[in-house]
């Protein structure tokens, strides 16, 4: 297998955290479904997970790929 991998979290100040974990693991499956590394797919999920605690609710709070793509950006910009 890959060595241990450290995947921080996305800087956020959270709003509602109830589908973070739904979201997060959505995107990590998608992620490897398309074939990346369990890293850069728990990077992904992640990512969705933050966007997903910035919005009330559960279906609701599901993001879109973009913006998920927009939260990797910017949070690996900080």
């Amino acid at each position: 297998g890959q060595p241990p991998a450290y995947i921080p979290a996305c800087r956020i100040n959270p709003i509602d955290t109830t589908a973070a974990g739904d979201a997060f693991t959505a995107a990590l499956a998608v992620a490897l479904a398309e074939g990346e590394s369990l890293a850069d797919a728990a990077r992904f999920g992640c990512a969705a997970g933050a966007c997903a605690a910035l919005r009330f609710g559960a279906q609701p709070a599901m993001p879109t790929r973009d913006e998920v793509l927009r939260m990797m950006n910017v949070d690996s910009a900080q």
